[in-house]
Order: structure tokens, then sequence, then C-alpha cells
């Protein structure tokens, strides 16, 4: 790793198995801090009391994050019935209660409701933003806003436990932006009572895998060390869902100072989004037009 001005430069991912009671963005710093990196992010938010995958994007590897952002995500979460929270999780405070218990069956009933492009409203407490501000703040302040719904895309949403009357364990893969915390508000709602989200744990996003993930006690240990390192994975699997097409020698020089590359194969369609690789790295990522990619996003590996 060759020293930088504010750190090392050092390029791939980290697949951080995050625990409950921390932020996102404090697991990014804190992995930063132990690349002694120069630049890091992280490809979709988790609740602080959250737990499972977050990948965070070191270097050049901040370049892809948007084609993990947009991929599919899997959760698993415990939904408790009876009561809705200002949080729509158990960190809030109670908002309403209901007596009333759904049966399996009844669950069962309405879970195709929620599957398929739905229209979901973002929690109170969310970071969606209103009139410039987080909503999140304005609901700290105690504002109560209208939420414009948005639209969401679920793959699947199923029982996988039942364990009482007052709980049910789904598991759930969505598109980019979904609200657990809101499926289980609604939920709630469409069976004529309240519910919110007990725990919650994300299982994958895109490739990255919760097996793949690295604990924070790890990170410290291992902070500043080859043994940290080398758990890095490749910037390059941050595209896995794009088409890989392996440019010339005289395309890829070309693609590096920003200019359209010859690239050799194609199993690209005119006008996908690809990525082109030279020798086994990427080079940039961008737009297939007839033998060239045209960049949008150069690396500099």
């Amino acid at each position: 790793m060759a020293r930088g001005r504010k750190g090392q430069a050092v390029h791939g991912w980290l697949v951080v198995d995050k625990p409950a009671g921390i932020t996102s963005t404090a697991v990014v710093n804190k992995v930063k801090w132990a690349f002694d990196a120069q630049k890091a992010g992280h490809a979709g938010t988790l609740d602080p009391d959250a737990t499972g995958v977050l990948a965070v994007a070191l270097g050049e590897a901040t370049k892809t994050i948007p084609y993990i952002t947009d991929a599919l995500k899997a959760y698993r979460f415990m939904v408790r019935f009876g009561t809705q929270t200002t949080t729509d999780d158990a960190g809030g405070a109670v908002l309403a209660s209901s007596t009333t218990r759904p049966d399996d069956n009844d669950i069962l009933r309405a879970l195709p409701a929620f599957r398929g492009l739905i229209q979901q409203v973002p929690p109170q407490f969310s970071a969606v933003k209103v009139d410039g501000e987080r909503a999140y703040d304005l609901a700290r302040e105690g504002q109560k806003m209208d939420l414009a719904p948005r639209d969401l895309w679920v793959e699947s949403l199923d029982i996988t436990a039942r364990p009482d009357a007052d709980h049910v364990k789904l598991d759930m893969v969505c598109g980019k932006g979904g609200y657990v915390r809101a499926i289980a508000r609604d939920l709630g709602l469409a069976l004529g009572g309240h519910a919110h989200v007990l725990w919650l744990r994300r299982l994958w996003s895109g490739p990255f895998d919760v097996t793949q993930g690295v604990s924070l006690e790890v990170i410290n240990a291992e902070a500043r060390t080859p043994a940290l390192l080398a758990r890095l994975l490749p910037l390059e699997r941050g595209l896995t869902g794009l088409p890989e097409l392996p440019a010339t020698p005289e395309g890829a020089a070309r693609l590096r100072n920003g200019n359209p590359g010859m690239v050799i194969t194609s199993t690209a369609a005119y006008g996908d989004t690809a990525w082109a690789s030279h020798q086994g790295r990427a080079v940039a990522v961008g737009t297939y037009k007839a033998g060239e990619l045209h960049p949008t996003r150069v690396f500099n590996t």
C-alpha cells in the first residue's frame, strides 16, 4: 500500500457483520481507521439496532457503491404484534396498542399484498429528506410529517417461524430503499391491529453474504495489520451484477484517460451498463456502444 497524504491507498470491500447499538457511519469510520484508508463508504444503511451485512467500500471501490445499493437485499426480522411505536421498532415510545392477535392463516392471507411492486410510506424516523432536512431530525423535534409513499420491489416475503401469538419471524428479499420497519407497521395495520420490528438482521446484500462478515472485535484486533488487509475483497466484487467486457491494451489505456475504449468481446447489449477489465483488473464502468465502452467511472488502482 502506497502512503498517501491522508492515509493509505487501500482499494476493496470489507463485509462487516454489524452489531446492534452502533450506527452504520460509525462502523465505516472504524473500518477506515483500521485500514488507515484514504476513503471509505458503505452500500445501504442499517439502523443502529439492526445487525448483519454492512458492506464497506475502501478507496476506488467506493465508485462501485451505487451498483450494490441498487441490488437486491435479504432481511430476517421478528415482528411483535400489539403495539405501534414512534420509530416502528422496539426502541420507540408506544403510539397505539391492540389486544387482538392474528393467527397463522390471517398472516398468510395478508402477505401477498406486500409482495411485488408495492407502495411504502417511510417511517417518521428515517433518512428521507423533507425540505432539505432529514425526517429523523424533524421527528426528534416532535414534528409529524406527511411522507410521500415510494415504490418498493419485494421479491419475496415469507413466514419462517411463529414462536407465539405475539410474534412472527419473516424473511424478505427486496430492492433499493425498502424499510423493514414500515413492513412490520403496515402488516399490523392490515391485520386490524398494530405491530413493530423487535429485531432485524440483514443476511445478504447483492454479492455480499453475512457468512463473509467480519466482527468489530476482529477489526479492532487486526487493525493496521496484514491480517486485516488479507480480508479485503476485490473492488470488482461490487460490479458482480454487470457484464464484464475485456478491453484491448489500447482500449484499456484510452479508458484510463476517460475516453471510449475498444473491448474484445461483449455479453452486453447496446446501451447496457457494463465494466471493462484488463489483465483481470477493472479499468472502467460505463455504457456499451458498438464495440466500445464509454466510461462514466474510471478506476485508478
